[in-house]
């Protein structure tokens, strides 16, 4: 949030409140909120318990604010101030805190609030530090201290504590603030999923029009609370009187679903909003080309704190028995069940409604996001991480709005429930059509993948591969590894499922126990070997009796039965019955049957409370299969955890990027020196550079190196040295340098500007570290193979920030060559640890900085006993610090 800027937010018990800074029309509303204190709020409250002339001209400061010295934010509900924060600067990267809320207000977050977006402007401002005087008896402000995440530091000095807060924020603040904003969207998402009262605003007689299939479905779902109608023209609608407008009905919904055009939808918004309406679901389309009927939605959603969903949105949907609500215009009715979805596609969510009643499946809950101008995905993920009812959770987003908040959601709601994302965009025609469809930027494929690997999330491409892995998940358990066993009664159809799990990346099974058993068991034409072909001339008995082996070899992990029904035998009626005994016996394994020729591409076998997931082609099943192994992976992976890294020097860092925008105000890419600085104040181990602009002092720099050294050419527009002739190696007598020297200054003409003379170092192999900035993204860590392999070899592999240990080590093994660099059989041993850590210390430098838009450490010279950075380039834009984290909606 920038000083100028206001953002809504939601409070602990669910209510919408605005947060801005002060301003001199606001000292009426402040004095009005001091003056309605008792003596101990106040004497509590500000610190220090200001005389009433004091307030006074405390009051007046805090409206008419010194710049970057003092900010003053407060919290609105509407127009009416119930609590006030500031800090005033009293010494570089200090300042001092107070806050004042309404009495009434207490103990719903309001000081907290203000807390974390002080926080954030502070930071901003390059503050590193809060302090505070804390009355001893003031317990209530000393907890919200406590409970921040913040490193804090309080000494009783006095009646006082004397108070100490650490500004620099890592994961247990963003966990402290994920926590709380959890508990306050839920409350907040309450009014959406589970509202005591509904009406449907533009609620029609006539069948096919949308708001009169909304009405139809939530009263036909059976919804347990009030529903109402509102038709401009009145009349009874599918049995209820409707009302003329919004303004006459009885009481205030706590939801309006909206379903008149579009040039109609602020005035309704405002109007439910004046009733005192908490949630708007807008259905209606064609408002977001109209930017004065989208200016008019939003402001009455923030005037009256609503909380949106849409525009251009199917609706929502609560299969909760204490809530049964259908609120959309599917025809799917309401499959009630375990999955929980978020769309940005009404047309998808349709899709995925029917599908899942297809397979016997049904959802908790659904939210059409739509435009998703305030609730998105991410709120989703807040109120599915505390809903007993989803075991499954499914997105469908075109884009994203808060990546790093998703990335730290995700990873933490991906622990205890799948989370499955519908990828979308991949080709510049679905980006053109995402862009024209919801009114925001697609996600660059290469990022947004690296993001679904960094949270384990699941990624899919289609809606059949969606629904099988929801039928894999449901129906059985997470394998134990990657390894997998083929066992088929049809020879041909064995190895093209053998081929399909290859091709999804799966590993086969050497089997162990089983194969002694198939042989004496099998024909002996059959093969005992994985895959396995029993032939086509066994009977059922026999069949399941060899998958029982199979399946209970310590070797395999996951089971794929492709099987024919013959004149001889049906095997695949009993492979229930055989895979459920085997669990019985502590055989917990996958098992996905293809049986060729079914006609539907996904079915199952049940015995029990047994069901395995049939398919119609061995391909699916591999893909569902392979997705499923890779979150089983990845929660078997240790979690990582940003670590505290040590020998960082922020202030110099700082210092280096100050310096260089002032003389360059409009950012650019930073001298060879301040490079190398800027470097070394994260700690990473790049080689010390001389700049010389002459002959003479380049000769003083050999003289002073001693030994063999590098020069490398300055030049007016040189980027890649070493492809355009820029370097010269192995330096080591003083003619070798004046001819370097010459033979430079020659290639490069009057462009030249001198040297940088390093001293030669280890030779190892060639990678690239790197940060990228992309817009919908932020800081984006890349690495791979380095030197002049950089733009040949496109090997790479990305992850945003922060990186946490898992992470970065997860960056060297996503490489096609991984297993050459640091597999044991590397061509030559190289010291991974110190790979990893140099991608910690640029992430870092990339998260704490946002002036880096660019930086390029090529090559990162990488041997068995360390690595070192020869060369390297950072480009500078002009940024302030941006606190995803923070708690604010999106409008």
């Amino acid at each position: 949030m920038s000083a100028e800027e206001a953002v809504r937010a939601v409070l602990a018990d669910g209510s919408v409140v605005t947060v801005r800074p002060l301003a001199t029309g606001d000292l009426a509303e402040l004095e009005r909120l001091h003056g309605t204190l008792s003596p101990e709020d106040r004497y509590f409250r500000f610190f220090g318990a200001p005389s009433d002339s004091a307030v006074a001209r405390l009051l007046r400061r805090l409206v008419e604010p010194d710049g970057a010295h003092v900010l003053a934010l407060g919290v609105f509900t509407g127009e009416h101030l119930i609590g006030v924060g500031h800090f005033e600067v009293l010494m570089p990267e200090v300042a001092e805190v107070a806050f004042l809320v309404e009495h009434a207000k207490h103990a719903r977050g309001v000081a907290t609030l203000l807390l974390e977006h002080l926080v954030a402007a502070a930071r901003r401002r390059g503050v590193r530090a809060f302090i505070a005087e804390v009355l001893a008896e003031n317990s209530a402000m000393l907890r919200v201290l406590r409970d921040s995440g913040l490193r804090y530091d309080a000494h009783l000095d006095g009646p006082s504590y004397q108070v100490k807060v650490v500004l620099d924020s890592g994961e247990p603040y963003h966990a402290r603030i994920s926590d709380r904003e959890r508990i306050a969207d839920v409350a907040s998402l309450r009014r959406v999923l589970c509202p005591k009262s509904v009406v449907v605003v533009g609620a029609s007689r006539r069948a096919s029009a949308v708001g009169n299939a909304v009405l139809r479905n939530v009263i036909h779902s059976g919804y347990t609370g009030a529903i109402y109608a509102v038709n401009r023209h009145g009349g009874d609608i599918h049995g209820l009187a409707a009302f003329r407008s919004v303004s006459d009905l009885p009481e205030a919904p706590e939801m309006a679903v909206v379903c008149v055009p579009a040039e109609g939808i602020p005035d309704v918004a405002e109007e439910c909003g004046r009733l005192g309406v908490c949630a708007l679901v807008v259905v209606a389309t064609g408002i977001t080309g109209h930017p004065a009927f989208v200016d008019g939605l939003l402001a009455a959603v923030r005037r009256w704190g609503m909380r949106l969903v849409g525009p251009n949105c199917l609706g929502v949907v609560n299969s909760d028995p204490a809530v049964r609500l259908d609120a959309t215009f599917s025809a799917a009715g309401l499959p009630a069940g375990e999955v929980g979805i978020a769309t940005q596609s009404g047309g998808v969510g349709i899709a995925l409604l029917e599908r899942l009643a297809d397979v016997g499946l049904g959802v908790s809950t659904l939210v059409s996001t739509g435009d998703k101008y305030d609730v998105s995905g991410n709120d989703l993920l807040l109120w599915w991480e505390r809903d007993e009812r989803t075991r499954i959770a499914v997105l469908y987003l075109e884009s994203f709005g808060n990546p790093r908040k998703f990335a730290w959601l995700a990873r933490r709601i991906g622990r205890t429930k799948p989370l499955i994302v519908l990828r979308s965009g991949a080709s510049p025609i679905a980006q053109q059509a995402a862009l024209s469809h919801t009114a925001a930027a697609s996600t660059p494929r290469s990022t947004r993948d690296a993001l679904l690997r960094q949270t384990g999330a699941i990624g899919v491409d289609d809606l059949e591969e969606l629904a099988a892995v929801f039928c894999v998940l449901s129906w059985q358990p997470l394998p134990a590894g990657p390894r997998v066993a083929v066992i088929s009664n049809a020879g041909g159809l064995g190895v093209l499922a053998a081929d399909a799990c290859a091709q999804a990346g799966l590993e086969f099974s050497v089997l162990q126990r089983a194969e002694p058993g198939l042989t004496e068991l099998l024909p002996a034409e059959a093969s005992a070997r994985n895959p396995v072909d029993t032939t086509a001339t066994v009977d059922a008995a026999t069949f399941c009796r060899s998958v029982e082996l199979v399946l209970r070899d310590p070797a395999v992990d996951a089971l794929v039965v492709p099987v024919l029904r013959t004149a001889v035998s049906n095997p695949a009626p009993a492979l229930a019955d055989t895979v459920a005994r085997a669990r019985a016996d502590g055989f917990g394994k996958p098992v996905l049957v293809v049986h060729a020729g079914q006609r539907e591409s996904l079915s199952s076998l049940t015995a029990g409370d047994t069901r395995l997931p049939t398919f119609a082609d061995a391909t699916l099943a591999a893909r569902a299969l392979a997705d499923v192994t890779g979150y089983s992976g990845w929660l078997a992976r240790p979690r990582g955890a940003v670590p505290d890294l040590p020998h960082i020097d922020v202030a110099a860092a700082r210092g280096v990027v100050a310096g260089a925008l002032d003389r360059a105000p409009g950012g650019g890419w930073l001298e060879p020196g301040e490079v190398q600085e800027l470097l070394a104040a994260f700690g990473l181990p790049v080689v010390p550079s001389t700049v010389c602009t002459d002959e003479a002092e380049a000769l003083t720099a050999f003289n002073r190196l001693g030994g063999v050294v590098v020069l490398k050419a300055q030049a007016e527009g040189l980027v890649h040295k070493g492809r355009a002739g820029g370097v010269v190696l192995a330096v080591s007598t003083v003619a070798e340098l004046r001819a370097g020297w010459a033979r430079l200054r020659d290639s490069f003409g009057t462009r030249f500007r001198g040297v940088v003379v390093q001293p030669m170092v280890e030779q190892g192999r060639e990678l690239l570290v790197g940060v990228l900035s992309e817009p919908s993204f932020g800081p984006i860590v890349v690495f791979g193979r380095g030197g002049t392999d950089t733009d040949l070899i496109a090997d790479r592999s990305r992850r945003l920030v922060p990186l946490t240990t898992r992470d970065a080590r997860d960056m060297l093994h996503d490489l096609r060559a991984a297993s050459r660099l640091f597999g044991p059989q590397a061509e030559q041993p190289l010291d991974a640890d110190a790979v990893v850590d140099v991608l910690l210390r640029t992430a870092r430098m990339a998260e704490l900085l946002p002036e880096v838009a660019e930086a390029d450490l090529n090559p990162l010279i990488a041997a068995e006993h360390g690595v070192r950075i020869p060369d390297a380039r950072i480009r500078l834009e002009p940024g302030e610090p941006e606190d995803p984290f923070i708690r604010r909606l999106r409008v």
